[in-house]
């Protein structure tokens, strides 16, 4: 006879239904709108064009202005040519414009997203296109769910031909910064561009086609991890776009001159404007959201409406928490001095670095044999010196060493490089051997340019000797 008591499971089991975990993108559908952001965003788009699509047209001593010549590892930018050795500048501005970024954000949020984001802006001509193309929203909206017709055809045909033409635009003068524009476009026409060049005209293109033409607002809110972050440099201080609740609710639709006071509604008639011309598609009236980039769109359009009801503005403004819940703002606080600080620091060494920088450079090889001793009796080290010659002009240089007493020179005192020109020189040094103070000196090169005295350098090394007993 078993000693245990039978025991059945009556548990009831529970069904759990599969969870998607990948939500599907809805498309959004942005309404025209008008204000005094939209034009601000206006005039710094087409300021931001001019820049990028007019920069590298212009022309500098006969050569591109601005052109990144990658194979001959030189950088020119105006008047100034930049080597690989010239990197740690490069690397400087990059932390300059991340100091910037983080100095503008804690004053007023994501106005960079909003205003001249390549994305942002790219978007907002993308959406133009749609808007001349298929209409207004409600007609893109009616245009979609109708079935295919000639019409509707050639509608699609007309947008996609813009977005097209505005990624191909954007993507040879792209390219054209690495590659003379003015060979790049008859090369790419007549199909007799390289493989690398087509590859990278291809790229961008598309690239610049599905970021503003299909992802849009996936890359602010997924792809983008300043959406992350930002949260970190906020503060109750920081400018954001807010909605004001203790003006606007209750919501609620009304009549013009109604004393909607009186029914207990708000200022807000729930026209949902607001939300009809957000690029992501958010209501702002749900408070501060990741998704928000700051373009303000949700203020002009509200404005607008606050215009024909005869109501103030400012339901939907730039503003912080502090001043929503009846507080004082402090603009100037200590998170932002130091941030101010730090970058004015930042582009004052940047800007010495720049113009200070040598244009000559000196590197000194020792030979690998220590020293030896010439048929006179004196203590010989040989070098290598790789002289760089970074300005724009042919120099002539002439080459010093100094550092210890009696110290001989011989080899090639003037070299002539041209502008651009690495030359390697062989360079022997003697001296008495009584006149060596110990078995390791140090010394210096110096290299001066006889045609122009701001273009010197220097480099130290050591002579070895034997052994002063």
């Amino acid at each position: 006879m078993s000693d245990k008591i039978p025991v059945q499971d009556i548990t009831p089991v529970k069904v759990v239904d599969s969870v998607d975990l990948y939500a599907k993108r809805e498309k959004i559908y942005t309404r025209a709108f008008t204000g005094i952001y939209r034009n601000l965003r206006v005039v710094g788009g087409g300021l931001l064009f001019l820049l990028y699509f007019g920069t590298v047209w212009l022309t500098w001593n006969g050569r591109q202005a601005v052109w990144w010549d990658l194979p001959a590892r030189k950088f020119h930018v105006f008047g100034a040519t930049f080597w690989p050795q010239d990197f740690v500048l490069l690397s400087a501005l990059l932390i300059i414009s991340a100091f910037g970024l983080f100095f503008i954000t804690v004053w007023a949020g994501r106005i960079w997203c909003g205003y001249t984001c390549p994305q942002s802006v790219f978007t907002w001509v993308f959406m133009w296109a749609e808007k001349v193309t298929e209409g207004d929203r409600n007609q893109r909206i009616k245009l979609d769910k109708a079935p295919m017709s000639a019409s509707k055809f050639g509608r699609k045909l007309a947008k996609h031909g813009i977005w097209v033409a505005v990624s191909l635009a954007t993507a040879i003068t792209f390219v054209g910064y690495f590659t003379p524009i003015r060979e790049l476009i008859p090369d790419l026409f007549t199909l007799r561009l390289d493989g690398w060049g087509l590859f990278w005209v291809g790229f961008f293109t598309l690239a610049t086609y599905g970021n503003a033409g299909y992802l849009r607002e996936q890359v602010c809110i997924y792809m983008c991890p300043y959406a992350r972050f930002q949260s970190v440099m906020f503060d109750k201080d920081t400018l954001i776009v807010s909605y004001d609740p203790r003006r606007g609710e209750h919501r609620g639709p009304r009549k013009k001159n109604a004393d909607y006071q009186a029914q207990g509604l708000g200022d807000c008639v729930d026209c949902l404007m607001c939300v009809q011309v957000c690029p992501t598609g958010i209501d702002i009236r749900d408070g501060l959201q990741v998704e928000c980039i700051g373009c303000a769109a949700c203020i002009d359009a509200c404005d607008t409406i606050m215009d024909k009801m005869d109501y103030p503005r400012g339901l939907i403004s730039y503003t912080t928490e502090h001043n929503l819940a009846g507080q004082q703002t402090q603009v100037v606080r200590p998170r932002l001095i130091g941030y101010a600080v730090a970058l004015l620091a930042m582009c004052s060494v940047f800007v010495y670095a720049v113009v200070e920088r040598p244009l000559v450079e000196l590197d000194v090889l020792k030979d690998r044999v220590l020293y030896r001793e010439n048929e006179q009796g004196r203590i010989e080290n040989v070098y290598t010196l790789k002289i760089m010659n970074k300005a724009q002009t042919d120099q002539t240089f002439v080459v010093k060493a100094s550092g210890l007493p009696g110290l001989a020179y011989e080899g090639k005192r003037e070299i002539r490089a041209l502008a651009g020109e690495v030359l390697s020189v062989p360079v022997e040094l003697s001296i008495d051997p009584e006149q060596l103070p110990s078995s390791t000196n140090e010394i210096l090169f110096r290299i001066e340019s006889v045609d122009d005295a701001r273009i010197h350098n220097d480099a130290d090394s050591r002579f070895i000797g034997p052994s002063v007993r």
